[in-house]
């Protein structure tokens, strides 16, 4: 399946949930769940006419939201969680802790992108690097001790300004910057991972 590149506030309503796909634009009181509520997109909306959701529903839509969030194909989130099942522990947390680990995610983190998708833009176009090295792959996945830099063109660009000025205090405990060179403290835990992602009906649905 191709990479979604349709309006992004559909798929906001398509979940019930704000993905934060839009950086700045998403934390608008005018984003389509702050005006209409988790309002389904189409013309009946919420039709009374819909039935219950089943459970194979509830899994798929978990597993849909968890990888619009982080825009992978379904292919990339699949070999994920394979890579997650395979891990001693809570197959859930090791895979959120894939996915958080990300070098895109990471870039997006540390504020350096106002969005996921702008992040993976970041790095595919060589603005960023770790430990001193241009690393242009988005799934490369990062482990305590390694530094992230932008490049000196990364440095300008006007989103990247943009995103620190917005976002720049918001790190998460994991992670440490000064000025535009972040760090990876620690793993993500339990306790860093979004808790309103049901982990369980994710492994329920691949687990069928």
């Amino acid at each position: 399946m191709a990479r979604y590149l349709g309006p992004k506030f559909r798929l906001d309503r398509r979940e019930g949930t704000n993905l934060f796909l839009k950086g700045k634009r998403s934390t608008s009181p005018k984003h389509p769940i702050e005006k209409k509520g988790a309002v389904p997109p189409g013309q009946h909306g919420t039709s009374k006419l819909r039935r219950k959701v089943s459970d194979f529903g509830l899994q798929l839509r978990e597993k849909q939201k968890v990888k619009r969030i982080y825009g992978l194909l379904e292919r990339q989130f699949k070999r994920c969680f394979t890579e997650a099942s395979k891990e001693v522990g809570n197959t859930g947390e090791a895979l959120f802790r894939l996915l958080e680990t990300r070098l895109d995610n990471v870039v997006y983190r540390l504020a350096f992108a106002p969005s996921r998708a702008a992040a993976r833009q970041l790095v595919t176009h060589g603005h960023v690097l770790v430990n001193g090295k241009k690393t242009s792959i988005p799934s490369y996945n990062l482990k305590v001790g390694d530094v992230i830099a932008l490049s000196e063109k990364g440095q300008g660009l006007p989103g990247t300004k943009e995103s620190l000025e917005l976002r720049g205090d918001q790190l998460p405990s994991w992670l440490s910057r000064q000025a535009l060179v972040g760090k990876i403290k620690s793993i993500p835990s339990s306790e860093d991972l979004d808790t309103t992602i049901d982990k369980q009906l994710i492994i329920e649905w691949y687990s069928r």
